[in-house]
């Protein structure tokens, strides 16, 4: 059935004119020669709301007001950071320094000392030389004279007191013919009373000679053990007593040598606690003092390897001019953020030194000022968003060792957590804002401001100078060539290009730098002395070149008649979507055959892809769509009786989008009527329920796909692409494919409604529904309503059903409802 039959109502095409398919920029509406004659671009161009976002956020001191930068890479947020960060330094808090010291009562909690700005390095210097006075001298003022002669003095004191005990009652144990004398029993030694005999102490075992000799007998042995007896009492009372004055002597001995060490530590550590006498200092050097005089006096004439546990660990270090810190942490790992414990040995043991194996973290660095990290690394780094979030919410850096499985042993220390003020600034991007608003409730709370970088700004001068002012800036901070007017023009057009979008130019200024340097490279190559438009063309051109080979083995796979696509000629239920792929930054556009099948059934409509698994949720929703618009389209009195099928055929990935859908509702009423789509005309567009063509992504590229193809098999001057109205603002097609446009070798037609793209596609009126909702003859859509009746009759036939006329209620409300819609 041709679609210029007789009893058909042809539709009239119109193509769009080479002017609307192009956005062009004069050259010479630039005011300049080259970009030598513009002054550099000194701060972000074209981010205003941004800006004024990101200036009152890193200016405000108050909870909670950490700033998330949202954008795409590329948009110049880096830049904007590093320069607004520069322009506020006076608006952030002094911090101050911070150390870590042993802990006397905890040695597995080290103690945080916290010092007046610019102090921590002279209070470490300090502490160095109490250490090596303690490790040094200390020995030497205990073994003073003075205090040898106050020690010889306790030691004859003590004698004294005990001659004074032991002369009497040797004097009396002399009268009675006894003596005190040191015998060994087992291993000790001990003083016994004995006789004297003949003028010299008799032992026991001298006793037992001198019995078995006679000269001795029961009697005299008897005599002398009472008298020993007598005195044994009180030589155990005079012992005890003799053992008191011992413990009183080294008691004054000890006191005598721990005051005369307290008096030199002192005097050691004067100038330390008139400096810094600070609590926390104070309570370190009391426990130092302490410590050294309890439990370290007898060590120093061997070794002093415990002179370690009173050194100073300076982990914040600030001199008094410094700046307001901002630090930039590129690998923000749980160690880098919070810092990190050293591997050593046991922190309980004298040679250990836990506190000296602490190392602070970006977290400590940026203290008192602003640390910048990116998103996406962050919350890539096992624990380091939890680890982030838990310091801004109790504004404490609590260091815990790595809870990593490693083959060394860690210490279990817990440093004494340190406070600090900061701002943190969050580099990401909008799924990674959503993603966070949506999971972590503390989120919102921590980071309440939002600096948003659009990658898009508005066309007009100041885009334009925007985008010369930065063109002159790479060119003298890289030495490259200097860009005439032609050449900014061109990479003015070409961020039209990348944006996309209506009225619009790209903000991402990453890839047209990338174009800049690529077009100066060239111009040095041909030692051009300044970038034209040609050279940015054709760096535009070999961008593209070098990531475009699925592309081209794509058409060539077509021209081989590999992949079954017709760019000529017609065909029932057969369209030619488009699709686009990405490659890197680049996105590129290809035709995919879409079949339809259709006969009398009850089974619907069916989704291939669906079925097989192959389609996103998105596809699948514009496919439920395209059964809604059908029921639309044909309000018949009866069920609508089919079994059909659409498939994109040849595609054995998956598929997601909505922007085939137009097509493939044509492709389906095709099927339904008979009557022929062209094929050397691809369409894209979305659909609604009630037969609006939708804007959809990527429409150049698209067009650009198929006019590729549709060159490579040989164009035919019919061929063209169908998109919808709304996106004929967003175009920006390659110079070749416009000047084939304005040849006749190719067109671009814009559709608004389902209805024009079915004119388009078949050459034949869709048609609109009168009054009495019917269709008027001629039109595809009355062709369609006439095919559905007779499938439903076919299959009422076959079920046995009576077709009846509807009820005349039925038919005045019918009427109704079709005057409405008119409405």
């Amino acid at each position: 059935m041709s679609p210029d039959a007789p009893d058909r109502k042809p539709y009239v095409a119109r193509a769009l004119t080479p002017e609307r398919l192009r956005w062009t920029l004069d050259p010479a509406l630039l005011p300049f020669d080259t970009t030598q004659e513009v002054p550099t671009a000194d701060r972000v161009l074209g981010q205003d709301d941004a800006m004024d976002a990101l200036r009152f956020g890193l200016s405000i001191q108050a909870p909670g007001q950490n700033i998330y930068v949202r954008g795409i890479r590329g948009t110049g947020r880096w830049t904007l950071v590093k320069r607004m960060l520069d322009t506020i330094q006076s608006t952030c808090p002094r911090a101050q320094d911070r150390c870590y010291v042993f802990n006397f009562a905890h040695p597995d909690r080290p103690r945080l000392v916290t010092l007046p700005r610019g102090q921590a390095d002279r209070f470490r210097t300090a502490m160095d030389a109490l250490i090596r006075f303690i490790e040094r001298d200390l020995a030497k003022g205990l073994g003073a004279d003075d205090v040898k002669e106050r020690a010889a003095e306790v030691e004859r004191r003590a004698t004294q007191e005990v001659e004074a005990l032991t002369q009497p009652f040797e004097a009396e144990l002399k009268e009675n013919d006894l003596a005190l004398m040191l015998v060994q029993v087992a291993n000790f030694t001990r003083q016994v009373i004995v006789p004297v005999v003949d003028g010299k102490p008799a032992p026991p075992e001298r006793l037992e000679t001198l019995q078995h000799e006679g000269r001795l007998g029961e009697d005299d042995l008897q005599r002398i053990g009472a008298r020993i007896e007598q005195f044994s009492s009180r030589m155990h009372e005079i012992g005890e007593r003799i053992q008191e004055i011992q413990v009183r002597k080294v008691e004054r001995l000890q006191k005598l040598i721990k005051g005369e060490a307290r008096g030199l530590l002192e005097r050691a550590q004067a100038h330390l606690r008139r400096t810094w006498p600070g609590a926390d200092v104070q309570e370190f050097l009391d426990g130092l003092t302490q410590d050294v005089i309890e439990n370290r006096l007898g060590s120093l004439g061997e070794s002093t390897s415990f002179v370690q546990r009173y050194r100073v660990n300076v982990i914040l270090h600030h001199r008094e001019d410094d700046p307001c810190p901002a630090v930039m942490e590129n690998a923000p790992s749980v160690q880098a953020l919070l810092g990190t414990i050293d591997r050593s040995l046991d922190p309980q043991s004298d040679e250990s030194a836990p506190q000296m194996m602490i190392r602070g973290g970006s977290i400590l660095r940026a203290d008192g000022g602003y640390l910048v990290l990116d998103a996406r690394e962050v919350l890539t780094e096992p624990g380091a968003w939890r680890a982030l979030v838990r310091t801004l919410r109790t504004g404490l850096i609590e260091l815990v060792p790595p809870d990593l499985p490693i083959p060394w042993r860690i210490p279990a220390l817990k440093p004494e957590p340190i406070p600090i003020v900061l701002k943190v600034v969050l580099m990401g991007d909008a799924q990674l804002y959503y993603l966070l608003d949506a999971l972590d409730p503390d989120f919102r709370d921590l980071f309440k401001v939002l600096a948003d970088f659009d990658s898009v700004m508005p066309r007009g001068e100041v885009a334009f100078n925007a985008y010369a002012s930065i063109l002159s800036f790479i060119a003298k901070d890289e030495t490259l060539r200097p860009f005439d007017r032609t050449a900014v023009a061109a990479l003015i057009e070409h961020g039209a290009r990348i944006a996309a979008e209506d009225g619009k130019l790209t903000a991402r200024f990453g890839r047209l730098a990338d174009i800049a340097r690529e077009a100066s490279w060239l111009a040095a190559e041909a030692t051009a002395p300044t970038v034209t438009a040609e050279f940015v063309r054709d760096a535009v051109r070999r961008t593209k070149r070098r990531a475009d080979l699925p592309s081209r083995r794509f058409r060539e796979l077509i021209t081989r008649g590999l992949i079954r696509v017709q760019v000529s000629g017609r065909a029932v239920g057969q369209v030619n979507g488009l699709a686009v792929v990405q490659s890197g930054p680049l996105t590129y556009g290809f035709p995919n055959r879409i079949t339809a099948t259709i006969g009398p059934g009850t089974a619907g409509t069916m989704n291939i892809e669906r079925e097989a698994q192959l389609s996103g949720a998105i596809h699948n929703k514009g496919f439920y769509i395209l059964g809604g618009l059908l029921r639309h389209l044909l309000p018949t009195q009866h069920p609508l009786a089919f079994s059909a099928s659409v498939a994109f055929e040849q595609s054995y990935g998956g598929i997601d989008g909505d922007s085939a859908s137009g097509a493939e509702i044509c492709c389906l009423l095709s099927a339904l009527t008979g009557v022929a789509l062209r094929q050397d005309l691809a369409m894209t567009g979305a659909i609604d329920q009630v037969g609006n063509i939708l804007p959809v992504g990527a429409v150049t590229e698209k067009i650009e796909g198929f006019y590729d193809v549709c060159a490579s098999i040989g164009l035919t001057g019919t061929q063209g692409v169908v998109i919808p109205k709304a996106n004929v603002g967003d175009l920006m097609l390659r110079h070749d494919v416009v000047e084939a446009c304005r040849a006749g070798r190719f067109a671009v037609y814009a559709a608004d409604s389902i209805h024009e793209a079915l004119g388009l596609l078949t050459g034949v009126e869709a048609g609109q529904r009168d009054a009495d909702g019917a269709y008027p003859e001629g039109t595809l859509l009355g062709e369609a309503m006439a095919k559905a009746g007779e499938y439903w009759a076919r299959i009422a036939a076959a079920a046995g059903l009576e077709v009846e006329e509807a009820p005349p209620e039925a038919e005045e409300e019918e009427e109704g409802e079709a005057a409405a819609a008119a409405e």
